[in-house]
C-alpha cells in the first residue's frame, strides 16, 4: 500500500496577494518585511505567501470591517 501523498499547501505571489487586498505588491513586501504576515523565501530569494495564512488574515480583516460599519 502506498503512502499517502502530501498535498502541499498553495504558495501565492506578493502580486496575488496584492490582488486580493487590492493593495500594490510592494506594499506586501513591506508587510512580510515589518512581520505583519508571514512569508517563505523561494532558493531564488523570492517571497511567496501561505494561502491559507493570506486568506485568513483577510477573513479578519473583513470581518472587523463590517462590524465597525454597524
Amino acid at each position: 500500500m502506498a503512502a499517502p501523498t502530501q498535498n502541499p499547501e498553495r504558495l501565492l505571489t506578493p502580486g496575488e496577494v496584492a490582488t486580493l487586498f487590492r493593495v500594490d505588491p510592494k506594499t506586501v513586501t513591506r508587510w512580510a518585511s515589518a512581520g505583519r504576515i508571514g512569508s517563505i523565501r523561494t532558493p531564488g530569494g523570492h517571497r511567496r505567501f501561505r494561502e491559507s495564512e493570506v486568506r485568513g488574515l483577510l477573513a479578519d480583516l473583513t470581518s472587523e470591517a463590517s462590524n465597525g460599519l454597524r
